[in-house]
């Protein structure tokens, strides 16, 4: 993600989330951010999707991820969680979190087919409606019994 995506990137924030980033927010994420990685989805030169995370040391923490609402239900939000899996790999994570909204059971679901599992609640998590979220996370790496780990996709 660089600055000339944001137009189409703050479009897609406004209509996903009750308390959308600002154009602040995400400069300050691409630019000023050592920890942070954003990516979008293109059909063309129109941003369709995006997807943003942190690593800090060897975790991953997912920021945001949404996905225009006419690309919805075409496997978008799944791939640009691949892509973040992908990269956080890449670039040394062992595993990779995320808050999910309670009542967001699409994406609840979405994050457990990819191997996400519950690991708790944060009370009043979200400022708009004081809703709780479900802490998820994900272990890239598993144990094979004979002292070191095997890549694990959660498939």
């Amino acid at each position: 993600m660089t600055s000339e995506y944001l137009d189409g990137v703050l479009a897609i924030e406004r209509v996903s989330f009750p308390t959308p980033w600002t154009r602040h927010s995400f400069l300050n994420e691409i630019y000023n951010n050592n920890f942070a990685y954003y990516y979008v989805a293109l059909a063309g030169r129109q941003v369709i999707g995006y997807a943003g995370m942190w690593i800090i040391l060897d975790e991953a923490h997912i920021t945001n991820v949404a996905v225009h609402p006419h690309y919805r239900g075409r496997h978008l939000g799944e791939l640009l969680l691949k892509v973040l899996m992908q990269e956080a790999v890449r670039l040394g994570a062992d595993r990779m979190t995320l808050e999910v909204r309670v009542s967001n059971r699409p994406a609840q679901r979405l994050y457990e087919r990819l191997g996400f599992f519950r690991a708790g609640v944060r009370k009043g998590y979200y400022n708009d409606n004081r809703e709780d979220a479900i802490i998820m996370w994900k272990h890239f790496f598993e144990e094979n019994g004979l002292g070191t780990s095997n890549y694990y996709s959660g498939h």
